[in-house]
């Protein structure tokens, strides 16, 4: 077993919300477990719904007046100082995540992208100009518009990326001038603070990034229902995402809501290819990425030596001690959920389909799997499976691996392994899905391209980058006279 660094001992981390540059405390705790072993490597307050309308009342009483110029510069420094960090950094997502060390140093390297981005993008003038000589009923003057900070963001993240999930929300919000109150998951809680520190530390004022944890059923609805609240940005369950867009009343939401996406591989694809991009696709992160390859819609002509591919580049895969550097992949985020992996396994196995590798757990560590021959029905293809597992499906032609596609109630993206233009152009025009990434995995993307997806993964709302700077406006026109 691989000892605990000596930096993340348990009595080291002892958080308390940051209110405002205050550390507030509450002797109910919330403890940090190491899925790998169960050991107890920190623990954040439970905040009370008092606690969380202070940090809005004060976000939504402050006013930033960052410059341009000095927002660019806090992020671009707070890149710097993760990167500077990055062992630190990534051995605590190793320790709360169970993500192997290689996906967690990846995920430094990731949110470095993000500030950086970010920071270019505050120095960019998003005004726009409009003429108003330009018909007879026009008159001499030019509109000018300009993007005005909201009261207050609340933003609410997942466990699945304890960093970069965060950096989606605070870079875009810090380009803004906006103040964000964060709620990170109860179970992945200790990074969001680390990084709250490296912002204050790269000049950020704390009224502008405030995080408080604690149990969701106590504090919920002052997430989304507090008067100061402009905005919810959330990433996480369909059931939790459709409650708050039932719940927040009179504000706006930007909802990413999980995916169940394909990885369509047509009669023409080349199969080392296809099956790079299915073991890459699905065993990354330990499957549980909402743009992982959940299904693997393979033409019948392939299927076979697709398999026969895929089971040898999954038996590859080392998996196992999440903070042994040689590991490829460590836990899922505890032994539940591993457990409903399994399960899910089990009842497409008893639904006919053939087991060809894997299946095996341990605590929080579920084996990389190979399932063939899955039926169309079968939760595990039907539902959104997080973990690491290679579903595959066969079809019979484009119409058939479009409907299959099409099948589920997510929308998010998907990857399609083919050269033929005709074929690109279908899918594109016809998946109901927010991305088609031709040979590709679904989830490529880079920091500040668009990212999200209609039906339950969401309200066709973007995030990335630039997207949520617009979604974190308000639009401000004014007029002068001209000319």
């Amino acid at each position: 077993m691989t000892a605990l660094p000596k930096a993340f001992e348990a009595d080291q981390r002892h958080e308390t919300l940051r209110i405002a540059g205050q550390r507030v405390d509450n002797p109910r705790r919330i403890a940090v477990h190491y899925p790998w072993d169960g050991r107890v490597v920190g623990s954040v307050p439970k905040a009370t719904p008092a606690d969380v309308a202070r940090a809005f009342e004060i976000a939504g009483g402050y006013r930033a007046t960052l410059s341009r110029h000095e927002r660019a510069s806090i992020l671009q420094r707070a890149a710097r100082l993760l990167v500077e960090r990055t062992a630190e950094v990534s051995d605590l997502i190793t320790l709360e995540s169970g993500l192997s060390k290689k996906d967690s140093v990846y995920e430094v390297g990731r949110a470095h992208d993000v500030f950086m981005l970010a920071g270019q993008a505050a120095l960019n003038d998003d005004g726009q100009i409009f003429s108003c000589d330009i018909s007879p009923h026009g008159k001499k003057r030019r509109i000018y518009t300009q993007r005005d900070p909201l009261r207050a963001i609340s933003a609410i993240t997942p466990f699945n990326h304890p960093l970069n999930q965060v950096a989606h929300k605070i870079a875009p919000s810090i380009a803004t001038n906006n103040k964000m109150v964060l709620k990170p998951s109860e179970k992945t809680p200790l990074t969001a603070f680390l990084l709250a520190d490296v912002l204050y530390e790269a000049g950020l004022p704390p009224e502008m990034f405030q995080v408080v944890t604690g149990d969701p059923r106590e504090i919920g609805d002052a997430l989304v229902k507090c008067p100061e609240i402009d905005l919810v940005t959330f990433t996480g369950g369909v059931r939790v995402g459709k409650w708050i867009a039932d719940n927040l009343g009179y504000r706006r939401c930007v909802l990413e809501l999980g995916g169940n996406d394909p990885l369509i591989v047509m009669e023409d694809a080349d199969l080392e290819e296809a099956t790079n991009l299915a073991a890459a696709g699905s065993y990354k992160n330990s499957g549980q990425r909402c743009t992982a390859v959940k299904r693997m819609l393979v033409h019948e002509s392939l299927a076979e030596a697709f398999a026969e591919r895929l089971v040898a580049k999954t038996l590859a895969v080392k998996y196992g001690d999440p903070m042994d550097p040689a590991t490829d992949m460590g836990t899922v985020i505890d032994e539940e959920a591993a457990i409903r992996i399994e399960e899910r396994v089990t009842d497409a196995i008893g639904r006919g389909a053939r087991l060809l590798c894997g299946h095996e757990r341990r605590g929080a560590l579920y084996a990389p799997t190979v399932v063939d021959g899955v039926p169309r029905e079968a939760p595990l293809v039907m539902e959104e499976t997080f973990g690491p597992v290679s579903p595959i499906l066969r079809f019979r032609d484009i119409d058939d691996a479009i409907r299959l596609s099409n099948s589920t109630a997510y929308g998010l993206s998907s990857g399609v392994v083919t050269n033929r233009l005709d074929y690109i152009t279908r899918f594109v025009q016809e998946l109901n899905v927010g991305t088609v990434n031709v040979r590709e995995v679904p989830g490529y993307r880079i920091e500040s391209s668009p990212f999200g997806g209609i039906k339950d993964s969401g309200l066709g709302y973007k995030e990335g980058v630039l997207e949520a700077m617009k979604a974190f406006t308000n639009v401000k026109t004014y007029s002068l006279p001209w000319g």
